[in-house]
């Protein structure tokens, strides 16, 4: 018989004959042929084939197992059928009691309820810790102090997986294969971790927002190559209190759509505590903080070890409701490493207890308390041209104060004197959410590749979550974090903000995740129509907050070494001037270089006809758009 040649297009190549075509079922491609039932009953383990919808729909044909003729190949497939699932059983548990060797210190990651070493199997604790980053239900801990043979709760956790063994079957089947849309990009661990997180993220019978809250509001111990100094900005004066509120009041209906939005309820301006980071460059990885020394004076010790001007001011993820600075200690730390500077972490308000605009004051007192201290703090005054924003919960504190420049407003009142609020030196922004509604297009055709859920199995599970104190909030409303007529403000969803004109310098990396076509858009808009400098690095098949949730990937390490030089670039005046818009190959690392103009194809318009037709009719009207 002839043969047919086939690539994969990954670097396998083999032959095989026609009658293997043929028992695949694709008798497309060659005519003719013998009885299949007959001649092959192990057909459907013959050839597989691989859709990719991300690259336009080609198909890859590959025949790993196409060296033998079917006489002798038969009975080998038809005993690997039967016992392949349970070598993968015992593959996968392997994969879950075996410790791997740790990733490299200063990536390790750790959420409020793990330790900053990874000490026990690196399945495990990345599970924990993006279920928490999420927001979704956590599977049960895990003892980092004991090997996983002696701790019970290693069994607790295998117990809490069974449930999803299948699940875990059918995603390495596939994976091994290359029939899921990930295998081309993720290795197997990361598929298998970020599976799991999909169904503890969107479990049955989600837990009250309390619950959630009270879980991840436990902090971890301080330990490892970090320093932490906690510090609170004082509460500013009366006066300054009410200069801020009449800031906010007046920049929120002075950027609604028809000028008539009603105002939310003005918090108080309040204290604001943070937690200054920095890179303990000689500590070792069980490292604790030295004792009997006071906040003050671990700064002190923190900034004899920083060598750069640079000082992050960040804001953690969270969707507004969740986290905290200690859950994104490793993330500060290791930008702090990269760029040589110091973090400023905000531990600002969280709803629903605290909705819209009660995390966007903090973060201006924050930053005020930055550039203008007050009596007794740690730290001198910061220029502005030495802060950068970072995170992805800061782009509504530009915006605000973008327009307070634009208006003429730009100055305060603070502490009892008239001060200047500055354009900060630059904006490094991690996945951030421009669009609270989740209308567009990549949070259904993304979804393969992350592990958020899309907004029709996000709506379904919000449905069948039980009431407690807090939620849901008197009077009702249908979201978390902000009240439902400002849901599409330009201070709450910035995607919608009519002008960055003025703004400085924007770095957003993004994956292929739900997020990521919102926040292509808001790069090529911040480019293309308000002239600002900005750098986009798009990272193939990665999900949502990658670099954070699985530092051990060379893609993580990549993204914090674009994220950390382009804050260190845009203080110190080194590194490229323009604007870059960049795929990076999964694996490869190779940077694929894109026009903007080609970075999105979304118009301002019809971003906006799917916040609102997602807000009348929820995913399935925007479905129709």
């Amino acid at each position: 018989m002839g043969g047919e040649s086939l690539d994969d297009g990954g670097g396998w190549k083999g032959t095989c004959t026609k009658w293997d075509l043929l028992a695949s079922g694709m008798d497309g491609l060659v005519g003719g042929g013998p009885d299949l039932k007959e001649k092959n009953p192990c057909q459907s383990y013959q050839l597989y084939y691989h859709y990719n919808a991300v690259d336009g729909g080609c198909i890859d044909i590959f025949r790993p197992r196409c060296f033998f003729h079917p006489s002798v190949s038969q009975p080998l497939f038809c005993l690997l059928q039967s016992v392949w699932p349970l070598c993968l059983f015992f593959f996968l548990v392997n994969i879950i009691l075996i410790q791997p060797p740790p990733p490299p210190p200063f990536l390790q990651f750790s959420s409020s309820y793990l330790t900053t070493t990874m000490t026990t199997t690196t399945l495990q604790e990345e599970t924990l810790t993006a279920a928490s980053l999420a927001g979704g239900d956590v599977p049960p801990t895990v003892s980092s102090t004991q090997p996983p043979t002696s701790d019970p709760s290693t069994y607790k956790f295998l117990k809490a997986m069974l449930p999803h063994l299948p699940l875990l079957l059918r995603t390495a089947v596939l994976h091994l294969l290359r029939l899921s849309p990930q295998s081309p990009y993720l290795d197997l661990k990361t598929a298998l971790i970020v599976s799991v997180l999909r169904a503890y993220i969107n479990p049955p019978n989600p837990k009250t927002i309390s619950e959630t809250k009270h879980f991840l509001n436990r902090f971890p111990s301080i330990k490892g190559k970090i320093w932490v100094a906690t510090y609170s900005i004082p509460t500013p004066t009366p006066e300054t209190q009410t200069a801020i509120q009449s800031l906010f009041s007046s920049a929120i209906t002075a950027l609604s759509h028809d000028g008539k939005t009603r105002l939310p309820s003005m918090p108080e301006v309040r204290s604001v505590e943070g937690e200054w980071t920095g890179y303990r460059a000689n500590a070792t990885s069980s490292s604790r903080l030295p004792e009997g020394l006071s906040q003050g004076e671990l700064y002190s010790e923190m900034m004899k070890e920083a060598t750069g001007k640079s000082t992050i001011l960040y804001f953690h993820g969270g969707a507004y409701w969740l986290m905290d600075p200690a859950t994104h200690r490793p993330t500060t730390k290791t930008l702090a490493k990269v760029t040589g500077g110091r973090c400023f972490s905000v531990r600002y308000r969280l709803a629903p207890e605290d909705p819209f605009p009660a995390a966007v004051m903090d973060g201006l007192v924050a930053y005020l308390g930055l550039l203008y201290p007050q009596e007794g703090a740690f730290h001198a005054a910061v220029p502005a041209e030495e802060i950068v924003f970072a995170g992805d919960s800061c782009l509504s504190l530009l915006q605000l104060i973008l327009h307070l420049h634009r208006s003429g407003r730009k100055e305060v009142v603070y502490n009892g004197r008239t001060v200047e609020i500055p354009i900060p030196a630059g904006l490094a922004l991690n996945s951030p959410w421009t669009d609270v509604t989740h209308s567009s297009p990549s949070c259904v055709s993304n979804a393969p590749f992350d592990y958020l859920p899309e907004p029709s199995v996000l709506h379904s599970a919000e449905s069948k979550r039980p009431a407690c104190s807090i939620w849901p909030s008197t009077p009702k409303r249908r979201h978390i974090y902000v009240s439902d007529e400002l849901m599409t403000h330009p201070l709450v969803s910035v995607v919608l903000a009519k002008s960055w004109e003025g703004a400085p310098p924007v770095y957003i990396c993004t994956g292929w995740e739900l997020l990521a076509d919102e926040d292509k858009y808001l790069a090529k808009k911040m480019w293309e129509e308000d002239g600002v400098r900005v750098r986009l690095e798009e990272y193939e098949g990665m999900p949502h907050c990658f670099g954070l949730i699985f530092p051990g990937l060379k893609e993580a390490r990549r993204c914090f070494s674009g994220w950390g030089g382009f804050i260190k670039e845009v203080v110190e005046g080194s590194g490229e001037r323009g604007s870059r818009f960049l795929t990076v190959r999964a694996g490869t690392l190779e940077e694929v270089e894109r026009k903007g103009e080609e970075v999105s194809r979304m118009r301002g318009e019809v971003v906006r006809s799917r916040m609102e037709g997602m807000l009348r009719g929820g995913p399935e009207a925007v479905a129709k758009l």
